[in-house]
């Protein structure tokens, strides 16, 4: 355990995943003092996440009001496991329904370690080990001890502990989740199954480098069993062999939090709820959030910018396209997740094309 007498940073950021290394390498680029902190004795792990990344231009497809996306999402070829074609989609029938999607797969310890090294290099400090305790005035009470500061970006996760302290909103109705890594070859495809594996949400199977990384989300009111259960059932019927232990975690699922500015304080990334109510997916946002927080920061530090053009700008790009997810979202708790027959019949209206445009938070009708 680290511990630190009393410290003072301008720039304090709570986490270390994509979103925080993002924000404490944009700010510090800036030339504040940054401070990253990890719970974690070790960035980026456990693995809880699909670990799949779209590519660029199904980013900006999905989010058109981006700009400077090559920059962001710029990695060595080396984090990238498995070229992903498409992805095929199987009703409680396993009918399929296959459309073209083009990213990549990537080992998130290794993704979140080269983005943490990243802000490092631009300047940050990291401190692992450090869990995050409560706010009093400007001060964050820490486990390794006291951290003054002049900003301070939540992108704890979730349950943002940061989130509770500034006396933002907290996401609601996360969904439970779990993953683990499978061995085996797979076509280059991810694989989403609706319906009996997992009420309310999907079952996945990911593709990798000889190996997948499966998984099961539901949502709790249209569930009757538990986590653990459906995980089974689901590897029993597919076949699959689990060479690593089961993860859990929680998926926001209703979108972005109402706020995401108060005081000296911002939240990025899951932390702010922006993650693809109808997929789980959340890596793009996380980045996108964490580079504009890092940079409205640096500015406030610097200019005395209003932290309030942080929430402007990230909703200028990503709340639309969140939004509309979120009404799909709703819809198919309506109509589609009543019964596996109801999502059967739902995913055969819709059909294919339009089935896309849900995956991607696009409007299903016009």
């Amino acid at each position: 355990m680290i511990h630190l007498t009393s410290i003072e940073t301008d720039v304090l950021v709570v986490g270390s995943g994509p979103a925080g290394s993002m924000a404490a390498k944009y700010a510090a680029e800036k030339g504040v003092e940054v401070t990253l902190i990890e719970m974690r004795d070790e960035v980026g792990t456990p693995v809880r996440c699909g670990e799949l990344m779209p590519s660029v231009a199904e980013i900006k497809d999905m989010f058109p009001n981006l700009s400077d996306t090559d920059t962001l999402f710029d990695v060595p070829s080396s984090l990238k496991c498995r070229d992903i074609e498409g992805i095929r989609l199987l009703d409680p029938k396993e009918k399929e329904r296959q459309f073209p999607f083009t990213g990549y797969t990537t080992d998130r310890d290794r993704f979140d370690q080269y983005h943490a090294d990243m802000a490092v290099d631009a300047g940050a400090e990291l401190i692992t080990g450090c869990r995050f305790r409560g706010i009093a005035g400007d001060v964050a009470k820490t486990s390794a001890g006291d951290i003054s500061y002049k900003v301070i970006i939540g992108a704890d996760g979730p349950n943002s502990r940061v989130a509770k302290s500034l006396g933002l909103p907290p996401n609601r109705n996360c969904y439970p989740a779990v993953t683990a890594q499978a061995e085996g070859d797979f076509d280059p495809v991810i694989q989403m199954f609706f319906g009996r594996i997992a009420p309310g949400a999907y079952g996945w199977i990911i593709p990798k480098d000889g190996v997948a990384n499966v998984g099961v989300g539901f949502s709790p009111k249209f569930s009757n069993g538990s986590l653990r259960e459906y995980m089974e059932k689901f590897v029993e019927m597919q076949g699959l062999k689990l060479i690593s232990p089961l993860k859990g975690k929680y998926v926001p699922s209703e979108g972005p939090i109402s706020r995401t500015v108060s005081g000296r304080g911002m939240l990025a990334g899951d932390a702010a709820g922006v993650v693809m109510p109808v997929n789980g997916g959340g890596i793009p946002q996380a980045m996108i959030t964490g580079r504009m927080a890092g940079i409205a920061a640096a500015e406030n530090v610097l200019n005395g910018a209003p932290l309030s053009d942080y929430e402007a700008e990230w909703k200028d790009v990503l709340y639309k396209p969140l939004h509309i997810a979120a009404n799909n979202k709703r819809l198919a708790d309506a109509f589609a997740f009543r019964s596996d027959r109801s999502t059967a019949l739902c995913m055969s209206i819709l059909g294919t094309r339009r089935m896309s445009k849900l995956i991607r938070c696009k409007h299903l009708f016009p």
